[in-house]
């Protein structure tokens, strides 16, 4: 029942965020993630405080999926100085390494390497924590894939390489681009444990994620985990002032109504908690972002704080 609420948090916070850009309320351009919710609730379902991610330029569901307060994201993609990184961030920014989220980021594949170095961390002061790094399919031809992955093996670093596929690097069909019978084979060589999933069925991709950290927590390194999901939106919103169309329409099914089907199917009168978590979710969402729009743009003598480069 908690994925099922922070899948409809997730999908409810993203379709706040598209009304907010086609209202001109944003700051730049915003990548949504509807669709790929059960990737995200299924792998940080299974970590622990003190694990870590890294995420993407499309990674406001890893985000909430990992706890992060939504007034908080909603102040920093806003641009207020109430945000997690006082604005400065944005959408593609947002970072909370308290919370464990170490970083979105707008570099494709950036964020990979970062979660090895924090694995390794993580493995030297003996702390118990591992990392996940989240990436799309664009990233998995570009080089710090694989010089992580060669890393994270020769280390044996407790880090998961968590991989969403979602059929499309930015606007070309990612068969189009990308070489070898799947991506998740791009781990064999290194010795890596790789596995495919359905990405949108969050049952299975909790349980790989699950085996995957009790792997890395027993010492025994990393996992691969190629999560195939639906991209159900465009690279981002606004992308239909100068895209023609490009992609067909998502054939996948709902992942929310895939997970309600479960519970429906334990005996729960699914239909009716949905209903409730919906209502719920949307008049707390509506409140933190009534308060992130209350608060104060950053001020301009802050400009060259927090810069260290």
């Amino acid at each position: 029942m908690q994925w099922l609420r922070t899948m409809v948090r997730i999908r409810l916070f993203e379709q706040m965020l598209a009304d907010l850009y086609k209202a001109g309320r944003l700051v730049g351009v915003v990548h949504l993630s509807i669709g790929q919710e059960a990737t995200a609730v299924g792998v940080c379902s299974a970590l622990k405080d003190g694990d870590q991610i890294t995420s993407t330029h499309r990674g406001h569901h890893h985000m909430v999926a990992r706890g992060l307060d939504p007034q908080k994201m909603f102040a920093e993609i806003l641009g207020r100085a109430g945000g997690y990184c006082r604005g400065k961030g944005g959408s593609m920014h947002v970072s909370a390494p308290a919370q464990g989220a170490m970083g979105a980021n707008g570099i494709v594949g950036g964020g990979i390497a970062h979660a090895v170095g924090l694995a390794f961390a993580a493995k030297r002061l003996g702390s118990g924590g591992i990392s996940a790094a989240f990436f799309g399919d664009g990233a998995a031809n570009q080089g710090v894939l694989f010089e992580s992955l060669n890393l994270a093996a020769l280390w044996q670093a407790p880090v998961l390489f968590v991989c969403e596929n979602n059929g499309y690097t930015e606007f070309t069909p990612t068969d189009a681009v990308t070489a070898g019978e799947s991506i998740a084979a791009r781990a064999a060589p290194f010795g890596i444990p790789a596995v495919e999933v359905d990405g949108d069925d969050v049952v299975a991709v909790n349980r790989l994620a699950g085996e995957a950290t009790a792997r890395a927590r027993s010492g025994r390194g990393p996992t691969f985990i190629e999560c195939r999901t639906a991209r159900w939106r465009g690279h981002h919103e606004g992308e239909e002032s100068y895209a023609k169309p490009y992609r067909e329409p998502p054939a996948a099914a709902d992942p929310i109504d895939r997970l309600e089907r479960v519970l429906r199917d334990a005996g729960l009168a699914a239909d009716g908690l949905r209903a409730a978590m919906e209502a719920e979710e949307e008049a707390g969402l509506a409140a933190a972002l009534a308060a992130a729009e209350a608060e104060p743009e950053p001020p301009p003598e802050r400009a060259l704080e927090d810069v260290f480069a």
